[in-house]
């Protein structure tokens, strides 16, 4: 890097790294009022009489709401911003916890996780949009990963932690707890966020810095380009990005939802005991999401690194060591299971910061929340379809085998999508060029 680079590098102020990190903070409260479900099973079996497959379905219920939301969520917040949909959404979130700690019916319950996914679902399209806002493209890889690390971290330390709550002073309370986690987030965003033309602590280095590469600037000052949904929803590389990521979500949501109920079942391990190794692999998958996936790629890049090949080798390298998960359908130990899914997860995680950059990267002037909301889409089919194959394939197999090997021949098809359909990471053209 050129020495008078590095000289503005360091002189520049890092206001826009409070922004990461409040995004980091409200991803790491959207995955407590996630997981604490997957820790709730014996419970809400005890209160409700529910079945493997039923709690499949309510494991999913949440991702029903949230994947609905995804294709138009991503255009209403082109049209009206992170931050009056994002105090809309984390007010909406935080009810619905309580909301779940209220219920009295199993109905009651399946609503409230319902109401839950309309709340979080701008999360992901509008941190991904404030993102492209607040930073220039060779910092978006780590700064991507201050809020999505966080995605590994929350069942890391939530999953233990609530079920500890919960053998403590039972599910309600431990719903209630996280409903009021939430609603403190509500009132810190409300508080911080502002896009860079709103904020008057942004010093116009600062401001000038995050400008400084054309495709930083097209958020705040370019006009946008047409690019209709459906125009996006039929790119090779939004296809290719979407059938990838889908694939990176199956086996996250497998894992998130049903990883407890593996310890305890497949390896005989008591119920304690598995709320605390499950924080191992998410440990494992933080630093792998922060330190490959964020840090070494912007690293690489900076120092002059072909920037496509170090996104695409991250990214196709890290979800082909998803395929891990097959190691985890043979364990016979919970050291040999806690091993290859800390490997299947862990490259997943690597490859996660990059692939949420990539709508930055790729998507028409002004068009970066509808790519997201796209990419959301994708990955939330996922996330309805893994809770409920693995309830009906365990409940069939009384095995988790299958439903590991399932996850493994989704992510080879994710692989193939980055391959042949994304390719190189650059931008899509708008309508009007492709007509030209």
């Amino acid at each position: 890097m050129p020495a008078e680079t590095a000289l503005s590098i360091d002189t520049v102020p890092r206001r826009r790294w409070r922004i990461a990190v409040l995004l980091g903070i409200g991803v790491l409260v959207n995955y407590f009022d996630r997981v604490n479900l997957s820790v709730s099973h014996s419970d809400l079996y005890a209160t409700f009489r529910i079945s493997d497959i039923t709690f499949g379905y309510l494991l999913a219920a949440y991702n029903w709401t949230y994947a609905l939301c995804q294709l138009p969520i991503g255009v209403v917040i082109d049209r009206f911003g992170i931050r009056r949909i994002g105090r809309i959404s984390t007010f909406i979130w935080s009810m619905a916890s309580f909301a779940a700690a209220l219920t009295p019916t199993i109905s009651g319950f399946f609503g409230a996780r319902f109401l839950l996914g309309i709340g979080e679902a701008p999360t992901f399209p509008a941190n991904a949009k404030a993102i492209g806002y607040w930073f220039p493209p060779k910092e978006r890889s780590f700064a991507t990963s201050i809020f999505d690390s966080a995605a590994k971290f929350a069942p890391a330390i939530g999953v233990p932690l609530i079920g500890i709550l919960l053998l403590h002073i039972g599910w309600r309370l431990s719903f209630a707890a996280t409903g009021l986690i939430s609603f403190l987030y509500f009132l810190l965003f409300y508080w911080i966020y502002r896009d860079p033309k709103d904020d008057p602590g942004l010093s116009k280095t600062e401001h000038a810095y995050i400008l400084s590469e054309s495709a930083g600037a097209q958020a705040d000052t370019a006009i946008a380009e047409r690019a209709s949904l459906g125009y996006l929803l039929r790119r090779r590389k939004v296809i290719g990005l979407a059938l990838g990521f889908g694939s990176y979500n199956y086996v996250f949501y497998l894992l998130l939802t049903w990883l407890p109920s593996y310890l305890a079942r497949s390896l005989h391990i008591d119920l304690l005991h598995s709320f605390l190794y499950t924080g191992v692999p998410w440990l494992f998958a933080t630093f792998t999401d922060l330190i490959v996936g964020g840090w070494m790629v912007d690293a690489l890049i900076q120092r002059g690194w072909n920037a496509n090949l170090v996104r695409r080798v991250v990214l196709i390298g890290g979800t082909a060591l998803g395929l891990g998960i097959l190691g985890a359908a043979n364990a016979r130990t919970p050291m040999q299971a806690l091993f290859w899914i800390s490997l299947s997860i862990g490259g997943l995680a690597a490859a996660a910061p990059v692939g949420w950059s990539i709508p930055t990267l790729i998507a028409p002037r002004g068009r970066v929340g509808a790519v997201g909301g796209i990419l959301n889409f994708a990955n939330q089919i996922s996330g309805i379809a893994a809770p409920i194959a693995t309830g009906y394939l365990v409940a069939a197999r009384q095995s988790f085998t299958l439903a590991f090997g399932v996850a493994a021949v989704y992510l080879v098809i994710g692989i193939a999508g980055y391959l042949f359909l994304l390719g190189d990471i650059e931008p899509i053209p708008g309508e009007d060029h492709l007509a030209l």
